[in-house]
Parts: C-alpha cells; structure tokens; sequence
C-alpha cells in the first residue's frame, strides 16, 4: 500500500482575461476562487496545499484563515519561481512565467510540493463547484493502489486528478502550453484510475461572465454547508 502523505495543488495563476479580472480574485458567494480552492483541497484530506500564483503577484489572497499544521516546502530544490511562502498549511508560490500558460504553472507547483510527500491533488481554481468528497475519493483510490486517479462526472473525465511522486518528471516534461496533466494522461491510459463524482459536484468552469452567473445560481440553489468545507 503506497504512502498517503498527499498534498493539494491549486492552479490560481490565470489573468481571467474574458472575466476582466484574475480568477483567483473573484468573489463567489461570498468567498474568493482561491480560497474556496484552498478550502476544497484541505477539506478533501491534502497537506499542504500549495496554491500557484501568476497575474495576481506572488500572493493573491492566500493569507488569512486556513486550516492545518504548518508546513515548509521541501524537495522541490530552488526553481525560477524563487522561495515558496508558507502559511499554516497552505504554501503560496509564484510563477513568474505565468502568461506562458497552465503547463508552467504545474510544474511550478511540483517543484514546490514538500519532499514527504508522495502524491499531489491537482485542482484548478475556476471550478468553485467541485466538492470535497472528490479529493477524498481520489485519495481513497490512491489508498487502494492508484498511482494516477481522475475524477469522473458522468463518466467524462475532468478534474480534480491525483498523480503520486513517480510520474511528475514526465507530466512536468509533457506539460506546455495552455494544458496541465493532459498529455500524460493521454499518453498512459492505462495508469488511469476513473473516480465517478458527479454526486459530489460539478466541474463547470468560471471562464466568462455568463458562467460566473450561471455558477452563482446553481450555488443559490444548493444547500448552505460549513464554511470550513465549501468547494
């Protein structure tokens, strides 16, 4: 049974050039993408979470009330992203290289997931509607013997996706561009664990106004849980 030492990594670095405004700053029901990405991830079971900066500057709105023990990055050695800020379980890293798309950004936050550390969450930080209850059914998947799970919403896969140590020299090579994990994924079918959540959210996108609204409804409809575990 492998380790279950498994950190969280929010994609928080996009300009939200459609929205007029960095993703990561945008208020939904009452609570910044960032932070209700932060919170999906520690609610799921990662620790820490390592929350990927760009357009916002190296620390977007990572500060303040987060849950979990401290932690210091590790492992990772010194990248061009310069030294990981960390705070009481979340661990703030900027990409300065941002503009040049999510595969950057992905690799930046690999580097940066602490060395006792055997896996990683990768989350984005525009799909407010994503539960928690898919980190921990990936997590239960690794558990099992997954060493790559991918959340399913009726059996279509999307994110999050949970990939242990092993693989991330190859996701980080075959990252660029605008993509993240994709090409390894399409390259490895055969590692995938298929994790069906669509009981547990949704995976919709907050990319333009219109899905900022129609995200905003679909949350007004749905009952009020615990601040401590929105996703």
């Amino acid at each position: 049974m492998p380790p279950h030492a498994v950190a969280g990594v929010l994609l928080a670095a996009g300009a939200g050039s459609r929205l007029g405004r960095p993703k990561a700053l945008v208020i939904v029901d009452g609570q910044s993408l960032v932070r209700r990405g932060i919170r999906l991830l520690q609610g799921g079971g990662t620790d820490p979470v390592i929350v990927v900066t760009g357009a916002t500057g190296p620390d977007p709105d990572a500060g303040g009330a987060h849950a979990g023990a401290s932690a210091s990055p590790a492992g990772g050695g010194p990248t061009a992203a310069g030294p990981p800020r960390s705070s009481r379980g979340v661990i703030s890293v900027h990409n300065p290289d941002w503009q040049a798309g999510m595969g950057s950004s992905l690799a930046v936050g690999l580097r940066a997931v602490p060395a006792d550390c055997s896996a990683a969450v990768l989350a984005l930080a525009d799909q407010p509607l994503v539960g928690p209850e898919a980190v921990r059914r990936l997590l239960a998947a690794y558990a099992a013997g997954a060493s790559v799970a991918v959340a399913c919403y009726h059996g279509r896969p999307r994110n999050p996706v949970l990939i242990s140590r092993e693989h991330w020299p190859e996701v980080i090579a075959l990252a660029a561009g605008d993509v993240g994990a994709r090409p390894f994924l399409r390259a490895h079918p055969g590692l995938v664990t298929e994790v069906e959540c669509a009981d547990t959210g949704r995976p919709d996108d907050v990319d333009s106004p219109e899905d900022l609204a129609r995200v905003e409804g679909l949350l007004a409809g749905l009952p009020r849980a615990d601040p401590d575990d929105r996703g």
